[in-house]
């Protein structure tokens, strides 16, 4: 990646993004972060220049430099994405840690964010603007749908489907070609058997129902 980025989003994802790049020795430009607490001030030796959106930064994006959205809560992610993308026809970059595991067959979208020591292997499908956290395993032919979150040491087994929004807590293991559907939430540490529907919380080992 030639060109700086710029982060969207200043608080703990904009933190390990930061990290991410850095690992490549990608160069970050800025932060902007709508707190305004955390504005002119640095994190982690980068300055948070601005609002997200600031035109005077925003216009910088394209032919100057790449950004990534990391932003906290998804509903707000997917507010600052759509802007970029209908106002300035801008796409977020990958961020994939220089000490995580991604095959070379395996197929990813864009505006995701691949931590230190996670592990992709071979026939995974990953949509747009997923997050897998530290230590996390995507086993062989497993697909994540759009704005997955997958945290620290969970397993994603193989041929598991993960649909859209769905939340795998860390260290929660799901076992091979079970479907976890939009919305769900997986608590940390629990073990799925069996397919989670739509908008339902699970927890437990095995899981259950909350």
């Amino acid at each position: 990646m030639q060109n700086p980025v710029i982060i969207v989003g200043a608080q703990q994802l904009g933190k390990n993004a930061l990290d991410v790049f850095m690992s490549n020795s990608v160069v970050v430009y800025c932060f902007l972060e709508d707190n305004k607490e955390l504005q002119q001030k640095e994190v982690n030796n980068i300055t948070v220049m601005s609002s997200s959106d600031d035109p005077e930064f925003l216009k910088l994006l394209g032919k100057k430099c790449e950004v990534f959205v990391a932003v906290e809560d998804t509903a707000g992610r997917k507010s600052m994405i759509n802007l970029l993308k209908e106002e300035y026809q801008i796409v977020p970059v990958n961020g994939i840690h220089k000490f995580s595991s991604v095959s070379e067959n395996a197929w990813l979208g864009h505006g995701n964010l691949v931590n230190a020591g996670a592990v992709i292997n071979a026939n995974v499908k990953i949509g747009n603007h997923c997050v897998v956290h530290s230590n996390a395993v995507i086993d062989a032919e497993a697909i994540l749908g759009d704005f997955v979150q997958v945290g620290a040491g969970a397993i994603i087994n193989p041929g598991v489907e993960v649909e859209e929004e769905a939340f795998i807590g860390s260290g929660a293991i799901i076992v091979a070609g079970v479907k976890i559907g939009k919305k769900a939430r997986i608590g940390a540490g629990s073990v799925v058997v069996s397919n989670v529907a739509a908008n339902q919380t699970m927890f437990g080992n095995p899981a259950q129902k909350v």
